[in-house]
């Protein structure tokens, strides 16, 4: 194996999207630096971490069928017991919802939870307030997807945050994923709340670390109940 192909497997890679702000750094940095030296060594610290936040690594993903998949990186913020936004017309019965909060130094790549068709995708302006809170859910932008999987009916929202100006859908409607599948990312600090069919119990805990792609955040064939956590 050559250096180049050494270097290249152990970086991490960077999501397209990154690149134009990338970019832009790294040019007033020089400019900075020109000006005042100070100036652009403090560029370059935002320019890597600008580097770090669109990193997109590589997942292994779980793919028994059944299998909801962490589709963000981040801490499991919420589980609650709620009835789904309108705009996803997903029932009016109440559903589990997971929401996964990922801060500004989390991977903002978000993967497909399952694998199926997207039935809907429905993007809703709004406010921008700190998406940790509860009512994010219904004020703050926001991108809904309804995915098909099976007999279920699986909603995915990702929600802007407070920092957060920009939602980047890589799909579209009649699309098919396959679990782990990227569908999106949002730019910058944020959440993502998945809605399960009613009776199904989460397999995460408030507080937990989700892995985009990797964490089993539910199973639609078990009959499990709920599961106690503990912190350690």
């Amino acid at each position: 194996m050559s250096i180049y192909e050494s270097i290249r497997k152990t970086l991490t890679p960077i999501h397209k999207e990154g690149y134009p702000f990338i970019a832009i750094a790294a040019v007033a940095s020089l400019v900075l630096g020109h000006l005042w030296a100070p100036f652009g060594w403090i560029g370059l610290i935002i320019t890597l971490w600008i580097c770090y936040f669109f990193r997109d690594p590589e997942r292994v993903t779980p793919t028994r069928d059944g299998l909801v998949i962490a589709p963000a990186d981040g801490r499991v913020s919420g589980i609650a017991t709620v009835v789904p936004p309108p705009e996803l017309a997903l029932s009016e019965e109440p559903h589990t919802r997971v929401s996964i909060f990922m801060n500004v130094f989390d991977c903002h790549v978000n993967r497909a939870p399952v694998p199926g068709r997207i039935a809907r995708i429905v993007y809703t302006p709004g406010l921008f307030i700190n998406a940790e809170l509860d009512k994010a859910s219904e004020n703050n932008e926001r991108n809904g997807l309804v995915i098909e999987s099976g007999p279920h009916r699986i909603g995915v929202v990702q929600i802007a945050g407070l920092v957060a100006r920009r939602i980047v859908s890589f799909v579209h409607e009649g699309d098919t994923l396959v679990a782990g599948e990227r569908f999106g990312l949002i730019r910058f600090g944020s959440r993502v709340d998945v809605y399960l069919p009613a009776g199904i119990q989460p397999l995460v805990g408030l507080g937990q670390l989700t892995i985009a792609g990797e964490t089993v955040i539910a199973d639609l064939r078990s009959e499990e109940g709920p599961r106690a956590f503990r912190s350690a």
